[in-house]
């Protein structure tokens, strides 16, 4: 129950579920994640925690940078069945097409993000 809880929970939050589509595509670092959502690094290393806690992202140190991908879904069967599910879904939703488009912009960020 808690393994189940636990990933609801972390599809509950409108940013989360964006940051997962964001994640598919591509890889991301926190001030790029920031960039697109335009919130406080500590805000969303706070999401990434609830997302990885979930087994739905993994982090992986590139350098000083913290990056983070999409989990395989191996922690969970619950997280396999959501980010499989996620995919397909909201593909209309204007704010994540708008997250898209300026994603190239905000990538190259990576540059100035503070370490």
């Amino acid at each position: 129950m808690k393994s189940f809880i636990r990933v609801m929970k972390a599809l509950s939050d409108p940013n989360r579920v964006r940051v997962l589509k964001l994640l598919q595509n591509n890889e991301l670092c926190v001030c790029e994640i920031q960039g697109l959502l335009g919130l406080a690094q500590s805000t969303v290393s706070k999401h990434m925690k609830l997302l990885e806690d979930a087994g739905l992202v993994e982090k992986k140190r590139q350098g000083t940078w913290i990056i983070y991908k999409l989990a395989d879904g191996s922690e969970s069967a619950y997280a396999e069945t959501m980010l499989l599910e996620l995919r397909h879904w909201l593909e209309n939703d204007k704010e994540l097409n708008r997250m898209h488009k300026i994603l190239p912009d905000v990538a190259v960020l990576r540059d100035g993000c503070p370490k």
